[in-house]
């Protein structure tokens, strides 16, 4: 048996940073070329220390640059001009992209894939459409869309 350091997490054998015990071929031939895993060795253990450091530091930095956009975008209203027909159906719809070029010009840079707009909204009126900047940070938008006149 050969004992390795997961970099990345592999299933049923173990998360990332773990040492475990993996037989030569499969560390040999899959875990080390794929850069899944390293030797053991005393300069890797230190080596992956660091980079590990690494990481959590820009991890850390993603979620506070995400908790600054989502203070942001929380409570903000982005409303829209549309034409409707006269039950209040739009003629066309608000997308996802409409949402975030609209925010793009208010100064707030938010991609596309982020906004979680199930269905285009195709309707007059106050909807809360949800944003995730980050993993676990999820703040709500507030979208008015008006008919034209």
């Amino acid at each position: 048996m050969v004992e390795v350091i997961l970099r990345k997490d592999v299933t049923d054998l173990g998360l990332a940073g773990e040492m475990v015990n993996v037989r030569p071929g499969y560390a040999r031939n899959y875990l080390i070329p794929q850069g899944i895993a390293l030797v053991a060795t005393e300069g890797n253990r230190r080596r992956f220390e660091e980079e590990r450091r690494q990481v959590e530091q820009s991890a850390e930095r993603e979620r506070e640059a995400a908790q600054e956009l989502a203070g942001e975008l929380e409570g903000r209203e982005v409303s829209f001009v549309r034409r409707a027909s006269e039950s209040g159906r739009l003629f066309g719809s608000v997308t996802a992209a409409d949402l975030a070029d609209e925010l793009e010009k208010e100064g707030v840079a938010v991609d596309r894939r982020a906004i979680r707009l199930e269905d285009p909204i195709k309707d007059l009126g106050e909807h809360e459409v949800p944003v995730r900047v980050h993993m676990d940070i999820v703040p709500t938008l507030k979208v008015s869309v008006v008919a034209e006149e």
